[in-house]
Formats: structure tokens, C-alpha cells, sequence
């Protein structure tokens, strides 16, 4: 069941007239991250800084009109750093040469869209293009610290780069490096602060503003020496970021000279091997994040990308991709449709024309800072943990995917890591070469439509990232809302790729009506109890309950509850509830359920492991939610903790009115404490009485959320103790008698 919170917004002409003040916000807020990370990300692909720009303003006015997303923001990417420096090297360093293989890249995407070829991307195993990224995070890294710390390095290698930068830590300069430690701090704490009046203007331009006063402390305008502890630090212009005086000195045209070369078509298949990729992935994950649960035309998408890659190598800009962070954000501030794209190109375009002599004030190691945190964002303890949890397997192919790419290159990674997960996936499959890819290309899986109108989907065989595209062409045969059901018990392997795919399938039906089961699994086993890890076919095994689970088990009988340890893959009722419009759910696991007998109310308390952001930009939370379906309607409504600057924030943000924090006179410290907001105001004041509201001005603070039919409560987000179990399923007893359901038996 659709959330019918949301009606689907209006596409094309009539869509921007319907939605142009949200998707402007939302294009402002946009604006203001792509401004200093397109600097940024030019500055570290050793181009002009006004070549960032330029490809963030193609993305967002050319692209819109052409691509097949809705929510996604389009523009220069840090994935792409390592294939211009490396084209760099390959083409004589002539920025001409690599402007040439960036129009042709673009034109092989159209291609490639034209075609209907973009499916292919799925042939890259998942944990690859971690390991890709997190080796791109790594290069950003290696060559930012030293514009962080005021140095140099002639070093021609990474890991040389990296050794070089330690060796002259006591070199660092102070004044420098105390700016990109400024930017570093905004950055790691700007999203722990949750007053929404800080929030309001993203991490990245509170670097540049709060860095940019230094730059005038310090005079980097003029070169002059400023002594520190006895020693002399130099500082001047070279320090900040060069944009001329005219925007438009700053255009450049390609050069074909070398297109004859196979440097230059290594340089084309790299770029276009990892814009490719990075786009599809992300345009998948933007969906997910879709409150109005679109979907992406994955091959439009290529052809809207391929064509202003083309215009911006035309023009001396970068590759234009599917952006994550940026289009996260875009989402976050409410926009509706492609439309805030264009905007916040327009916008970029006023920023030059009125803040040139602003933007020449940028300090290179503020630009570092933003740069530094991207990469570590790419290659954190928290990707090889999330690798870890997915499998032992999966930390393997990522980590051999880096290994080999920071030794060689992007294409060698992607090439060495696809051979050392097929390796694997044979040893663990147990059959020898030929009879592995039969049992990938001749499995003998087949669709049927079954008497009641079900589909069931039976794999067979080895079911990895190969067989992607043959899941692809049986998956596309079944309707839209169709209820299906997919038979694994015949498969030898399923890995990552495939269950992503399968998971993918599973939220596109439910988000159009459907059902899918999957099932089969219960004789597989896997390194993790990750619901996408890879599986293999052993035989029916046990797994022991943990300590938790023991406990909540004997509170189930004691109180003659029932309880499912179990990982449960119907989770499309949580979507009813716009907590999760745009945090995708990955798995519920350890149900307890049972009945309030004194108001007639079933209920169900899980743990819940989502997601917020995606990909760059993600964070996988766990927490346990309260699920209380009611006996009788009540108005929709969420309650939450209201911080300090919410009042400002929605004079300042131009809240909706199903945002706006709904107040009572009578009971000023329960406007103080909490944020009420509903569809029906009206109805909202009518319900929440005056024991409703004293009830829940006198206990602890928990986030309630009323979809109309059922309440989502939860306090924490982390798993709950058992004992706090326990008094979420007392205060939610309680909080049902406050609203009036009593003895309606």
C-alpha cells in the first residue's frame, strides 16, 4: 500500500508550475554544497577551478531536459578525480587531449543509452565498486593533505604521495593547516548538531565561511612570511584558488590529436567505465531515497549524461554523473521534481556573476578540507565494516579491488577485482570452470504464472553478478503490482548482487501494490546474518539464539506473546509512515507480537535496520519501532523533540502546512518540549485533549507517529534493551487509554 500522504507531483511543464517554490528551495540548498565541492573536485583533478563550475552548471541546465531522473541532481563527481589525473599522466598532461576523451566518453553513454545497454552496468559486482570508490577516496586523500598541511611532494606514486606528506609533517605550515582543520571540524560536526537553524545552511559552505575571515587574518593577498615559534611560514596568493577575471577566459576546447593512441581509449573506457557505473548505481539509490517512489529510466538517464558530458568537454569542464550527496540533500529539502536541477545551475550561474571576487578569496586548504572529508567519507573504517557485516567474502573483494587499483589503475581494480570474486564464488560453489558458467548461462530458471494469479520465479544454479541480466529479462516479464513469489531453493550460490537486484524488484512492486516473497533460503548458509550476504546451498542448519533474543523469547511466553527471531522481508507496511518516505528499510528481524486486550489493539515491536542518505552519503541506523495498529481512524500527526531553533528555522525554511509545528496556548511547555505537525490541523486539535497532552508533557520524550489506521513509536536509534521493551510497550498501553481506546472490545 502506497503512503497516500504523498500524491505522485506532476512532470514536464506543469509540474514546474505546480512545485517551483519547493524545487527552488530545494535547488538553493543544493546550490550551496555543489558551489564549494565543484571547486573542489576541479582543483583535485589538477584542472581550472572554473572548470568545476562549469560542468555543475551544464549538469544541472542541460541534463534536466534530456534524463530520465526525478530527484537526482546532476554534475561533476569525486569518483571521476582518479580517471582525469590518470588520463593526465597518459595523455602528456595536456588538458586538451583529456577534454577530447571526455566528448568522446559522453557520446559512448548516448550510445550506450540509445541501445538500451545500461543494464550492463549491473555486471559490476557490488563489492567492486566499493573497493573502486574506496580507492578514489584514498587518491583524494593522498593528493589533498599536502594543500592541508602547506607542503609538497614530487612523489609519482599514492602510496609515494602518502609517505612524502608524513615525512614532512614538522614542515606543516601553520596557518594553512589551521584553516583546513577549521573545515575538517565544521564537517565532522556539523550533522551531530541537530538545531535546525545551523542545519539550514549545508556543512560545506560553512567552511568557506567560516574559513574565509582567516584568509584576510593571515593576508594570503600578499606574499609575506609570519613567524611562529621561531620559525617563518610563507603565505600569498598562491595559497588561494585562481579564477579569472572573466569566467569566460576560463573555457577550453578539446584536442583529437591523440585519438589514435591507446592511451587516449584507455582514458575514454575509464572515464566512461566509471561515470557509467556511478551514475546507474546512484540513480537506483536516489530512487530509494524518492518519497513519491519513482523509478528512473536508467538508459534516458545515460543519454541526459552522455550529452552534457559532451558539452561540457566541449567547453573545458569535467564528466557529468548522477551526484549521490548532492541529490541527497535535494531530497532532504523537499524537492519535487527534475526541475530543481535547472534551478540549481541558474543558481551557480548568479553565484560567478555576483561573488567572482568572493570565490578568489577561497583558501586552497579549505577546499582541501572538503576534499579530505569526501575521501574519507569513500574509504572510512565504516565501508570496510559495512563489507565486513556483508561477508568476510565482500571485505575480500573490496580490499583486493583497492590493493590493485592503487597500484596500477581504475581499469586493472575493476578487471583484477571481477577475477578474484569469480575465483572465489567457483571455490565456494564447489564445480569446476566450465560447469560453473553452465550453471550460470544454462541454469534452467524459469517464470510461470500460477493458477491464483501469482508469479513464482524459480532460480537455479549459480545465481551471482553474471546472471544479473538474465534476472533482469525474467523480472521485467512480470507486471507492475503483481504479487510474486521467488523460489531459491535450487540455487548452489546467490550472491550480494543478485539479492540487491532482488531487493530492488521486491521495493518497486510493493511501491506499486504488488507483494513479493522470497523463499527458499532457510538451506543456505552465509558468513553473516546480513539479509544480502552471499549464500550457499549446505543443507538446513540451526543458528543459536543470542542472549537478547533468549530474553526476549521468555518474555514472548511468559506473557503469552509470539516471537520471530527470524530476518522478515515484508516490511512495506513501515512505508506507510513518512519517517521512512525516505529512509529505506533493509531488514526487520526479532518480532514480538501480541494484543492490548484493554483497547482491542494489536501491536508488533522489531528491530529495524535503515538506511539515511545513500551511497557517499549513507548511514545505516538500527532501532527498535513500536507498531500499535488501532481499533478506529485518528488524524494523522508526528510528534518529536522540538529543538531550539525550530521556531526560526520554519519562518526562515517557509515550512508546508503539514510541517508546521502545531502550538496550544494552554499548555505552553508542551509547545516548548514538543514538535507537533499533521495534515489536518483542525482534527489534530480536536484529538490531542487536555489528558492526552498533560499525559505526555509528564513522561519521557518518545518520536510518535500516527498514519491514520496504526501509531509508530521508538525513543532510541539503536536496538532497545529488553527492559526498555518493556516500557515502550507500557507507555504505548498507556498512551492508547489517553486517546480514548478503552473497553472498545
Amino acid at each position: 500500500m502506497r503512503n497516500t500522504n504523498n500524491s505522485i507531483p506532476s512532470s514536464g511543464i506543469l509540474g514546474l508550475k505546480e512545485n517551483w517554490r519547493n524545487d527552488i528551495l530545494a535547488a538553493l540548498s543544493v546550490s550551496l554544497v555543489a558551489l564549494p565541492l565543484a571547486l573542489g573536485i576541479a582543483v583535485a583533478s589538477e584542472v581550472s577551478p572554473m572548470a568545476g563550475i562549469l560542468s555543475a552548471i551544464i549538469g544541472g541546465v542541460v541534463t534536466t531536459f534530456f534524463r530520465g531522473g526525478h530527484v537526482s541532481i546532476n554534475g561533476p563527481a569525486a569518483g571521476l578525480i582518479a580517471a582525469i589525473l590518470g588520463g593526465l599522466i597518459a595523455l602528456e598532461g595536456n588538458i586538451n587531449y583529456v577534454l577530447a576523451a571526455i566528448v568522446v566518453s559522453g557520446a559512448i553513454q548516448i550510445l550506450l543509452g540509445v541501445l538500451k545497454m545500461g543494464r550492463f552496468a549491473k555486471l559490476l559486482p557490488t563489492s567492486v565498486l566499493h573497493g573502486i570508490l574506496a580507492a578514489i577516496g584514498v587518491i583524494i586523500i593522498a593528493k589533498q593533505v599536502r594543500y592541508a598541511l602547506g607542503v609538497t611532494s614530487n612523489a609519482d606514486t599514492i602510496i609515494g604521495t602518502l609517505a612524502d606528506t608524513f615525512y614532512q609533517l614538522p614542515a606543516a605550515n601553520p596557518f594553512v593547516f589551521i584553516i583546513a582543520l577549521v573545515g575538517i571540524l565544521v564537517l565532522v560536526f556539523h550533522n551531530k548538531i541537530k538545531n535546525r537553524f545551523i542545519r539550514i545552511i549545508p556543512a560545506p559552505m560553512w567552511v568557506l565561511m567560516l574559513t574565509l575571515p582567516l584568509v584576510f587574518v593571515f593576508d594570503f593577498f600578499n606574499e609575506h612570511p609570519i613567524f611562529f615559534m621561531g620559525n617563518s611560514y610563507g603565505v600569498g596568493p598562491d595559497l588561494l584558488i585562481n579564477i579569472p577575471e572573466n569566467p569566460l577566459d576560463s573555457i577550453m576546447h578539446p584536442d583529437f590529436a591523440m585519438i589514435g593512441t591507446s592511451a587516449f581509449w584507455l582514458t575514454v573506457l575509464s572515464i566512461t567505465t566509471i561515470a557509467t557505473v556511478v551514475t546507474l548505481a546512484s540513480a537506483r539509490a536516489i530512487d530509494k531515497l524518492d518519497p513519491f517512489k519513482r523509478t528512473t529510466d536508467l538508459n534516458k538517464d545515460l543519454v541526459g549524461v552522455g550529452l552534457s558530458t559532451m558539452v561540457s568537454g566541449a567547453l573545458g569542464g569535467l564528466p557529468i554523473i548522477t551526484v549521490i550527496v548532492r541529490s541527497t540533500v535535494n531530497v532532504n529539502s523537499n524537492a519535487k521534481t527534475k526541475w530543481a536541477n535547472l534551478y540549481h545551475g541558474i543558481f551557480l550561474i548568479l553565484f560567478i556573476l555576483i561573488f567572482a571576487p568572493v570565490l578568489r578569496s577561497i583558501p586552497l586548504a579549505a577546499l582541501a578540507a572538503i576534499l579530505l572529508h569526501t575521501g574519507f567519507k569513500l574509504a572510512s573504517p565504516k565501508v570496510f565494516k559495512l563489507a565486513y557485516d556483508q561477508g568476510v567474502e565482500q571485505l575480500l573483494f573490496l580490499s583486493s579491488t583497492l590493493i590493485i587499483t592503487l597500484f596500477t589503475d581504475l581499469l586493472y581494480g575493476i578487471v583484477g577485482g571481477i577475477l578474484i570474486t569469480l575465483a572465489l564464488h567457483m571455490l565456494l560453489a564447489k564445480v569446476g570452470f566450465i560447469r560453473f558458467f553452465k550453471m550460470i548461462y544454462r541454469s534452467g530458471s524459469k517464470l510461470r504464472q500460477l493458477d491464483n494469479g501469482t508469479y513464482e520465479v524459480k532460480l537455479k544454479g549459480i545465481a551471482n553478478f553474471l546472471y544479473a541480466l538474465q534476472l533482469d529479462k525474467l523480472l521485467q516479464e512480470i507486471p507492475k503490482g503483481s504479487s510474486v513469489r521467488i523460489d531459491l531453493s535450487r540455487t548452489r550460490l546467490v550472491d550480494l548482487s543478485i539479492m540487491e537486484n532482488m531487493i530492488d524488484f521486491k521495493r518497486i512492486q510493493e511501491n506499486n501494490g504488488g507483494d513479493v516473497k522470497l523463499i527458499g533460503l532457510d538451506s543456505h548458509v552465509a558468513s553473516t546474518s546480513h539479509n544480502r550476504a552471499l549464500k550457499i546451498i549446505t543443507g538446513r542448519v540451526s543458528q543459536r539464539f543470542t542472549q537478547r533474543q533468549i530474553r526476549l523469547h521468555k518474555m514472548a511466553i511468559l506473557n503469552g506473546w509470539s516471537f520471530d527471531r527470524d530476518v522478515d522481508w515484508n516490511t512495506s507496511y513501515l512505508r506507510n509512515f513518512r519517517f521512512f518516505d525516505t529512509r529505506p528499510i533493509e531488514m526487520k528481524s526479532n518480532s514480538l507480537q501480541g494484543h492490548h486486550e484493554e483497547n482491542n489493539a494489536q501491536w508488533e515491536i522489531a528491530d529495524i535496520v535503515f538506511d539515511e542518505g545513500a551511497m557517499l552519503a549513507l548511514e545505516v541506523y538500527q532501532t527498535t519501532v513500536h507498531i500499535v495498529r488501532l481499533p478506529s481512524q485518528i488524524p494523522r500527526f508526528i510528534i518529536d523533540k522540538e529543538g531550539l531553533f525550530d521556531k526560526i528555522y520554519e519562518r526562515v525554511r517557509a515550512f508546508s502546512r503539514s510541517n508546521r509545528d502545531i502550538d496550544f496556548n494552554k499548555h505552553h511547555g508542551f509547545s516548548r518540549k514538543f514538535h507537533l505537525s499533521g495534515e489536518d490541523e483542525d482534527a489534530i486539535r480536536n484529538f490531542f485533549t487536555d489528558d492526552l497532552i498533560h499525559f505526555l508533557d509528564e513522561n519521557e520524550i518518545y518520536h510518535i507517529e500516527s498514519n491514520g489506521e496504526a501509531l509508530m513509536i521508538f525513543k532510541y536509534v539503536r536496538i532497545a534493551r529488553t527492559e526498555e521493551v518493556q516500557n515502550i510497550l507500557a507507555f504505548s498501553s498507556r498512551l492508547l487509554k489517553y486517546m480514548g481506546f478503552v473497553n472498545k472490545l
